[in-house]
């Protein structure tokens, strides 16, 4: 055992666990080894499939039947404890090693009020009465940020936004101060805002308990900001090990430098085209001989198909490094580094077209009443979700709309699309008004508007191979649409794809045939809500790309539905920042970028994670405070003045006056682009 692995509270040495399944065995996790000392955060990244739940699921004793650990050893503070007897496990899980679910909603038991949940996890372990247990989980409610936290307590998971049951997993697994929490994927369902507020409540948890933190996710901007340490993850091994600024500097395997370099980052030059990591991860079942990541990496030799690298000292012992030409891979990654600028540099060759609107919304509303009643219902009120929104979209040209959950985005998209009725306003599509168009009218108009979905493994029918899925849209409007084989190699599929069910493709294929499906009639306009959130970052380079090309070759326009700035900050050309129903800031990408005016606009930004931790651990940070506020009883005046640090802390008392009197208009006050605030002022947020 090393040094470092004496003084670690947990340790994990050269585990392996497989699944046994019809398909074959796959090894899920192939010796891996990894350790996090009192007071530590070690951040464990890599793509989906890579092994890293399955280690934790290991250290928890919570994996499935069909696993089995083939080898290796779990120790916690001397204790070795795969050989603990299932009692003894039962008393560690929650009360020396807790863990925090990628899923809240799924994880809490929807039929127990959350109070009772977090009382019952005290309950298993120590002996209290049932008073104490319940102020103990409202003490630990109003310790994780819950206003109110005795009238939550009482209240079911449904009734909790989504943040709000991540602060309650996150009180559950802190109940009994265990010494280490595994955080595993914490943030990855929450708006950027929030993440930020929880990763700060971890760390702050962290300070005062000195709880080892094990941080599984893909998302590399939060372990530039938060890990201590990186373990990188491929194919079920570990691929590179270190400190988090040697290894974001200066990154030795070439995994770990294509992951970073597929990312879309705000600080970054935004060029005509991502970097990308080729092909898929390899199946766990058959995994390639040699180095595993050889079929994808553009410096593999012979030697990597034939010989498995030794995880090895790098420039320090305590970088481990799996690669046959790491001296290699650090010069390339230098070479990036150094081509890289900041966003005053930014490259503005990348116009948008000039040309006339193709779509145009004039003050559109969309409200859902709420009525109560099963016999007479009775109009109680309406949710405000789209309330006065006008924006153009030109031909070719990408307008992406951005905001919290709840703001209002995809709803505006349906309502453009007509998929749900306005309440009112007005909507143009090349020249026509389809505001009120019949049936009819819509059939024809709906060739040239069409949508890719969120995700992908639900908006393909189960039940149908690729070739009817991406020919449905021909037979439904009774035409004859481009041949699927050519379809399907505008989106980077090749023709043995056509047999195959959804079920048998990988998640960015999945995605790439909803676009297929959604270029068949050859739109002027794709809306695509979310196309990339739910994919790896390798793979969401890939179809950033894959958009991008087919906006230049076909001519489309994209209404860009997304809550990530830095892919927004990629792929757009215009930004519209909506906030509870309505646009509050609407300017060119640059100009949103580097000088965003509204309050709630510099909060998105300054919450966005930056793959580097020298830039993102010494950045500004304007955070709103609490949840979006109920669409059915918005805010009077300002809808953001709530939640808003300006007014919190920058403004006078007649001026809040005002941001409750008044709703600001959507103008330019100065910025050079509209912004609806009334004390608006462009700041630096980078």
């Amino acid at each position: 055992m090393t040094e470092e692995a004496s003084e670690a509270v947990l340790s994990v040495s050269n585990l392996e666990v497989d699944f046994a399944t019809d398909a074959g065995l796959v090894k899920a996790v192939d010796g891996v080894t990894w350790s996090v000392r009192r007071g530590e955060t070690l951040g464990i990244v890599g793509e989906s499939g890579s092994g890293k739940t399955v280690s934790a699921l290991a250290v928890m004793g919570l994996l499935p039947p069909a696993a089995r650990i083939r080898r290796g050893a779990i120790t916690f503070r001397g204790r070795e404890l795969l050989r603990l007897d299932a009692a003894a496990r039962r008393a560690m899980k929650g009360n020396e090693i807790a863990m925090v679910y990628q899923d809240p909603l799924t994880a809490l038991n929807p039929l127990m009020k959350v109070g009772h949940q977090i009382a019952e996890a005290i309950h298993a372990h120590r002996k209290v009465g049932r008073a104490a247990g319940q102020e103990r989980a409202v003490e630990l409610l109003a310790e994780v940020g819950i206003p109110q936290a005795r009238q939550r307590a009482e209240e079911y998971p449904h009734q909790f936004s989504g943040g709000m049951r991540q602060r309650a997993m996150i009180a559950m697994a802190l109940a009994l101060d265990p010494a280490v929490l595994l955080a595993d994927e914490p943030t990855t369902a929450l708006d950027v805002t929030v993440q930020a507020q929880i990763m700060q409540l971890l760390m702050r948890i962290q300070q005062d308990r000195g709880t080892a933190i094990v941080l599984i996710t893909h998302d590399l901007g939060l372990v530039a900001g938060h890990a201590d340490r990186v373990l990188v993850m491929y194919s079920g091994r570990v691929a590179e090990v270190g400190p988090v600024g040697e290894i974001f500097a200066a990154p030795e395997h070439a995994y770990t430098l294509g992951l970073l370099s597929s990312l879309t980052r705000l600080d970054h030059r935004r060029g005509a085209r991502l970097t990308t990591i080729p092909g898929q991860p390899p199946s766990l079942i058959s995994v390639p001989p040699g180095c595993p990541f050889h079929p994808r990496c553009d410096f593999a030799s012979e030697t990597c198909r034939v010989e498995i690298p030794a995880l090895v000292s790098a420039a320090r012992s305590d970088h481990l490094v799996a690669c046959h030409h790491r001296d290699q891979v650090v010069a390339r990654a230098v070479a990036n580094r150094a081509a890289t600028s900041l966003p005053s540099d930014l490259d503005r060759s990348q116009e948008a077209p000039v040309s006339g609107p193709l779509l145009e919304v004039a003050n559109l509303v969309k409200w859902f009443p709420i009525s109560s009643g099963a016999v007479f219902p009775r109009h109680r009120g309406d949710v405000r979700a789209v309330d006065g929104v006008s924006l153009t979209l030109g031909k070719g040209e990408t307008v992406a709309v951005v905001g919290e959950s709840g703001s209002g985005k995809s709803t505006l998209a349906r309502t453009i699309l007509r998929l749900v009725e306005p309440t009112a306003g007005t909507i143009w599509f090349d020249g026509r008004d389809i505001t009120d168009a019949g049936r009819d009218d819509l059939r024809h108009v709906r060739r040239e508007m069409q949508i890719v979905f969120q995700d992908p493994s639900a908006s393909l029918n189960p039940r149908m191979t690729v070739r009817t899925i991406v020919s449905q849209p021909s037979r439904i409007h009774g035409v004859a649409g481009e041949d699927v084989g050519v379809l399907l190699a505008r989106v980077g599929l090749g023709p043995e794809y056509q047999a195959r069910y959804p079920h048998e493709l990988s998640g960015g294929q999945r995605q790439r045939v909803g676009i297929a499906r959604a270029i068949a009639l050859g739109p002027k306009l794709i809306v695509c809500d979310e196309p990339v959130s739910s994919l790896d970052v390798s793979i969401q380079s890939q179809v950033l790309n894959l958009l991008e090309d087919l906006r230049d070759q076909l001519g489309l326009a994209y209404l860009f539905i997304s809550h990530d700035l830095s892919v927004v900050g990629h792929i757009a050309h215009r930004v519209a920042v909506m906030y509870l129903g309505t646009v509050v800031e609407l300017a060119d990408r640059d100009d949103l970028f580097e000088r965003p005016a509204h309050p709630y606009t510099q909060a998105l930004i300054s919450a966005v994670p930056i793959p580097d931790p020298e830039i993102e651990r010494n950045r500004p940070r304007i955070l709103p405070t609490g949840d979006v506020p109920s669409a059915a009883d918005p805010p009077s005046g300002c809808r953001f003045r709530t939640r808003c640090p300006k007014a919190a802390y920058e403004l006078t008392e007649s001026e809040r006056q005002q941001c409750r009197d008044e709703r600001p208009d959507l103008v330019d006050r100065g910025q050079g682009h509209p912004v609806a605030c009334h004390f608006a002022a462009a700041r630096e947020t980078l």
